[in-house]
């Protein structure tokens, strides 16, 4: 469970490497834009305050969760980048619609970061209600954007 107020800081965190010569593909879904916007610009700053250059930074939108981790693979090919962010919001419904979204893209995920060198962050909030994913998209808990840059950052470092 999210911890009030508790987020990977990336302002205070000496730890977090530099993104400088980085290049950053954020995959964002269209599907509830009001939170996976405020996560990508949340993901856009941190990367910026750390380093990587507006030009090392390429944002596609896809329709939905389910077409993330394709639009990932696609980009791992084509750009060749350093790290890929996905971010997406899958809300629980009334049906099993949401038990197969989310397994679908976290074994799609999983795949891609067993297949490619750079890393694929997992930036998908999965919750039960809209007020959920706005605390966890700039809300009490914290912007998880945030946290998958400082992840992207980190996990970069790893294959220097």
């Amino acid at each position: 469970m999210a911890t009030a107020h508790n987020n990977l800081d990336s302002t205070n965190d000496k730890n977090v490497p530099s993104g400088t010569d980085k290049v950053v593909v954020i995959v964002r879904a269209e599907w509830n834009k009001e939170i996976t916007s405020s996560l990508s610009k949340a993901a856009v700053s941190t990367l910026k305050e750390h380093g990587v250059s507006d030009d090392g930074i390429i944002i596609i939108d896809v329709p939905g969760a389910v077409e993330l981790t394709y639009a990932a693979k696609q980009l791992h090919e084509k750009e060749d980048p350093d790290a890929v962010i996905v971010i997406g919001c899958v809300i629980q419904g009334e049906t099993k619609h949401f038990d197969y979204v989310c397994q679908s893209i976290t074994y799609g995920i999983t795949e891609l970061n067993l297949s490619y060198d750079a890393p694929t962050i997992f930036c998908v909030l999965t919750d039960n209600n809209i007020e959920q994913s706005r605390a966890r998209s700039g809300g009490i808990h914290g912007n998880k954007g945030t946290e998958a840059a400082v992840a992207a950052l980190k996990m970069m470092a790893i294959i220097e």
